[in-house]
């Protein structure tokens, strides 16, 4: 009698961040793909990649390509960040280093505000926007993009999510992002909405 044989291997996904948040994030959303979610913590060795790029496009392209030739499995990177309406589109592609290096999420927000300090309330709209990039090693590159819109709040509030969430206000919700639950974020922020069309890309990949 022929014995059973059970589901091969998962194929692997390599996140290309550090970021727990975002990974968590992720995960969320991909989690019942057949998929081993990994991400850069699993590759210790590999150099940080310099995001050059003047777009998001073209961050994520950068991040991909370099974890997808490291690492040899499918590769997903998202370049993500605020866009401030008043600021001309600022932060943008720097969302990250907006305070500059090191990094920080609180001198980030700090300096939000100070910019913002005095703009009324009709002038103080903007957008997350994320781009997510994917690449396969055999030579498949797809992009999926996703944003979601609101204002620019007076203080933080919330202690959920991360960077700039807690002054970004969502007023169909009267909430910021940072007073979401992680269900709820994940059904209406831009990086939720750029997963959605990523995981359909992913779903055909698999197939």
């Amino acid at each position: 009698m022929a014995l059973k044989t059970g589901p091969g291997p998962k194929k692997r996904l390599v996140v290309a961040t550090n970021n727990p948040g975002k990974l968590t994030e992720i995960r969320a959303i991909l989690g019942d793909l057949p998929l081993e979610i990994l991400s850069l913590r699993d590759y210790p060795e590999m150099a940080e990649v310099e995001e050059t790029g003047a777009t998001f496009e073209e961050n994520a392209l950068l991040k991909a390509r370099a974890v997808a030739a490291h690492s040899g499995e499918m590769t997903l990177a998202d370049d993500s960040g605020l866009e401030v309406d008043h600021l001309g589109g600022a932060p943008g592609v720097y969302s990250a280093r907006f305070a500059g290096e090191p990094s920080s999420p609180e001198r980030n927000n700090r300096k939000l505000l100070e910019m913002m300090a005095g703009v009324p309330a009709s002038e103080r709209g903007g957008r997350f926007r994320c781009v997510i990039a994917l690449v396969d090693p055999g030579g498949g590159t797809r992009l999926a993009r996703g944003s979601c819109d609101g204002v620019i709040a007076l203080e933080p509030s919330g202690d959920k999510g991360f960077g700039y969430d807690p002054l970004f206000f969502l007023p169909e919700l009267g909430k910021s992002m940072a007073e979401l639950e992680l269900d709820q974020k994940n059904r209406i922020s831009h990086r939720a909405r750029a997963l959605a069309e990523a995981r359909d890309i992913l779903n055909s990949w698999l197939k």
